[in-house]
């Protein structure tokens, strides 16, 4: 489950690389289309980032091998909590049958990360479905070793090598996060180099 097209790719990305090559097709509901990353911009672009982000996805995906049956539920991008109620509802029919549920972390500080947590966690205590927790935006404020996160329950998932290369090169995907969208105030990237790093590890974390 993702927030925004490119969470499951940050968060845990290299996991569906893996999940891949053991053969398991997973699920992913997407919560967003991600429409609304650049609120302030007026590139043209900005107008078409729906389509834009849904296109960088699955190509990332296809980088990834991973072979998913994708959900898209449109929510809107930045008010997922409006709708949380009604998204839990529909995550605890999708969960039904299901081992596990992967969703992005509920204290991650972003709003539609939490929100979407939320909903998750609430469907899936319902369903009876485990949940593994992955965070994208802690990265960026947590410090190491932050009391704020919930270490105890941490899981570490290293990557075999093919795995990384795979997942590095669906992080290339997201050119309209990663790179300017143009050259005015509004325009810059939501992932510069110095937080895309964060996701760049031959590992990856989630909350048990």
């Amino acid at each position: 489950m993702a927030a925004h097209p490119d969470d499951e790719v940050l968060g845990f990305g290299g996991a569906l690389a893996l999940l891949a090559d053991a053969g398991i097709r997973p699920v992913l509901v997407s919560v967003t289309d991600g429409e609304a990353s650049h609120p302030g911009s007026r590139s043209p672009l900005a107008r078409e980032l729906a389509a834009v982000r849904r296109r960088e996805l699955h190509q990332a995906l296809s980088r990834l091998r991973a072979r998913v049956h994708r959900i898209a539920l449109h929510l809107p991008d930045s008010g997922v909590a409006r709708h949380e109620q009604d998204l839990t509802g529909r995550l605890a029919r999708l969960l039904d049958g299901y081992d596990l549920c992967v969703a992005p972390y509920s204290r991650d500080l972003h709003p539609d990360h939490e929100a979407a947590g939320r909903a998750a966690l609430a469907a899936a205590a319902a369903s009876g479905v485990p949940v593994w927790e992955y965070p994208v935006w802690a990265w960026h404020w947590a410090r190491p070793a932050d009391p704020a996160l919930p270490w105890h329950r941490a899981a570490r998932i290293p990557l075999t090598p093919a795995a990384h290369a795979r997942k590095q090169a669906a992080l290339d995907c997201f050119r309209s996060q990663v790179k300017p969208l143009g050259d005015r105030p509004g325009d810059e990237a939501i992932l510069p180099p110095e937080e895309l790093a964060h996701f760049q590890s031959d590992f990856e974390v989630i909350w048990q």
